[in-house]
């Protein structure tokens, strides 16, 4: 089920990978990692590190110590977990974020991959003033926006012959898997060990390290995921197996993939393996499922399935969807399914049920068109993939010439720095798993302070997304940070 190397390759120049990487290299070097005792910061090193937040992030503590009393753990999103204590942002623009007392910071976290074209980008939210000041931000009724939104999307997306807009990237999951089911008459449900699909109770199931099961299931009744299965990463003939053995007991409704490997690649997929999911579910009639939370408009203007050119039945989306405004989600996908969503009260014929009294609301659909408008416009996806590849570039020189064994590598815009190989642990060694999974966490927790000690914001000191703010002087100062922060390993 092997692909021609020719049949893989997409346009170069509507897409931010510029070049796929080598995914056995990858693997190979993060296993290697993971043989490693952990080489975090020098201990005096860190305590340098801690003093800066004692020092400099004071109104930031307060607030965190506030918080606690009020908020259960103190955040409300995991995003916002910071070690040693949350960070309370001011404003964001561009490239750069500030905090509540007054460092600021090159941002690339960039609100977890949506803001593709650079936090606060004026252009979109001049459009949404207008809109605010003209209709209010919801009425209930229809709006044009609505129509101008999805007629965008499948422009751009040929796979996505109709759109229904909803309020996260959890509902569109939920609604994917439930439409999948009425559509197929089918109960099974296949995801990828180590994925992040939101937190409905169905998909509350092997998260973040494959093998778990129910692990973070709890208040979840063990019914909600009694026809939810996982599959390790990148192993075409376990995937196989769960497919046939369902096949004998009603049948799987869909496979359900983030295109790019579990938690936006940190498990990266080998380049055909999109295709020959395809495959499979084509031979035993399951619909695939493409979240693309993430990846949609990020990765390019067709997403990436466009860019893998794999078509999906249904595709989900997310954040990426209004370039960090609020309500961002949907489904997309063949009509003969997505029909099955049709609304209005009363209806006789089958329909798939999915409520959302703010789904689709002015504020968002606005924000949607302009953002995708101007993501197009700008060829923001790959200007920012341009910055992925010298920053990872940059990063990989870095931490060969200190002699490091850390490992980095890039989809365009996304870039991978593994430190600790935390997230490369599974339940196919258990007994290692649990007697080092929290040193390696607090590792990598002590690195993405680090990071943030010398004004760098990353994703849980791990993930970087580059926007297309991310100038070539931009990542050159933030390389500098980044070598200092590895020179105290």
């Amino acid at each position: 089920m092997t692909l021609a190397a020719t049949d893989l390759q997409p346009v170069a120049d509507q897409y931010a990978i510029s070049q796929w990487h080598d995914t056995a290299t990858v693997y190979a070097r993060l296993q290697a990692l993971l043989r490693e005792p952990v080489r975090p910061i020098k201990r005096d090193k860190m305590d340098a590190v801690l003093n800066y937040f004692e020092q400099k992030c004071q109104r930031s503590k307060q607030l965190a110590a506030r918080t606690a009393e009020v908020i259960p753990g103190g955040v409300q999103h995991n995003l916002a977990f910071n070690y040693p204590f949350p960070i309370a942002a001011d404003r964001c623009d561009g490239a750069h974020l500030w905090d509540v007392d007054g460092n600021q910071y090159i941002d690339f976290l960039q609100a977890g991959g949506p803001t593709l074209l650079g936090s606060n980008y004026a252009p979109v939210r001049k459009k949404v003033h207008e809109l605010l000041d003209h209709c209010g931000p919801v009425t209930g009724l229809f709006h044009e926006y609505e129509v101008k939104l999805a007629e965008l999307i499948r422009q751009y997306m040929p796979n996505i012959e109709m759109f229904r807009m909803l309020g996260s990237g959890t509902e569109g999951v939920m609604g994917a898997i439930r439409l999948a089911r009425a559509y197929t008459n089918k109960k099974w449900i296949i995801k990828i060990g180590g994925a992040y699909h939101g937190w409905s109770d169905q998909m509350v199931y092997g998260m973040r390290l494959p093998g778990t099961g129910r692990r973070e299931a709890i208040g979840i009744p063990s019914g909600s995921t009694a026809y939810t299965q996982e599959c390790f990463p990148n192993d075409l003939d376990a995937l196989r197996r769960k497919l046939w053995l369902n096949k004998l007991r009603g049948g799987t409704a869909a496979v359900i993939v983030e295109p790019l490997g579990p938690e936006s690649g940190t498990r990266p997929i080998y380049e055909d393996y999109n295709r020959q999911v395809r495959a499979l579910c084509d031979e035993f009639g399951a619909l695939l499922i493409f979240d693309e939370v993430v990846t949609g408009f990020r990765i390019g203007m067709g997403g990436a399935q466009g860019y893998f050119n794999v078509r999906p039945d249904l595709t989900v989306f997310g954040k990426c969807l209004t370039g960090g405004y609020l309500m961002a989600g949907g489904i997309g996908g063949r009509k003969d399914v997505m029909m099955l969503l049709a609304g209005g009260i009363g209806s006789t014929s089958k329909r798939a049920f999915v409520g959302g009294t703010l789904s689709a609301n002015p504020l968002s659909c606005v924000a949607g068109y302009h953002a995708i408008a101007e993501m197009a416009r700008t060829n923001a996806a790959v200007v920012a993939g341009r910055a992925g590849d010298r920053l990872c570039k940059g990063l990989s020189e870095i931490v060969d010439r200190l002699g490091l064994p850390y490992v980095v590598y890039n989809q365009g815009s996304i870039v991978h720095l593994q430190t600790s190989a935390v997230l490369l642990m599974s339940m196919r060694n258990p007994i290692k798993l649990m007697k080092e999974v929290n040193a390696r966490k607090h590792m990598m927790e002590e690195m993405g302070a680090a990071y943030m000690a010398h004004g760098l914001v990353t994703l849980a000191g791990s993930r970087i997304y580059t926007s297309m703010a991310d100038t070539d002087a931009i990542i050159d100062e933030a390389l500098n940070r980044f070598e200092t922060v590895l020179r105290l390993v």
